[in-house]
């Protein structure tokens, strides 16, 4: 697995992994809201963020994350390579490489909270709601 710099033309294949994956772990959020943040991300939050993703030995992205300020933004897997060490490896170069020290989790994705607990983030807020002002709320990590 590689971890690589994200390409502009690169963005179309991430906001297919980004949904495939929301819809296979983000089982609380509604169809509109998914719909809502869908443009959003690929014509906004891509470009607002340092983007990497984790490359097979066929060069197919398998997942990609996002660091901005050291927070991690987002970092998603695609379904079929789910538990494979790849979130992992994205964290690990992001936090090493990248300087990420923080990450918001939705509170409802219990899988994530998880994960991040596991490499060693510890929840240190709330939040009521997510960034859009849904009623989502975010756990605030930090290493």
């Amino acid at each position: 697995m590689n971890i690589e710099i994200v390409e502009k033309a690169d963005h179309l294949k991430l906001i297919e992994v980004w949904e495939a994956s929301v819809r296979a772990t983000h089982d609380f959020l509604a169809e509109d809201d998914l719909q809502e943040l869908k443009p959003l991300i690929l014509e906004q939050y891509f470009d607002a963020v340092d983007l990497r993703c984790a490359k097979n030995t066929h060069g197919e992205i398998q997942g990609f994350c996002g660091v901005h300020d050291g927070n991690i933004e987002m970092l998603f897997i695609s379904p079929d390579a789910r538990g494979k060490g790849i979130g992992a490896l994205l964290s690990a170069h992001a936090i090493k490489e990248q300087g990420a020290s923080k990450v918001d989790v939705n509170e409802q994705n219990e899988q994530a909270l998880g994960f991040y607990q596991h490499i060693g983030f510890k929840v240190i807020g709330r939040s009521p709601v997510d960034g859009q002002g849904k009623p989502y709320p975010l756990l605030h990590m930090a290493l």
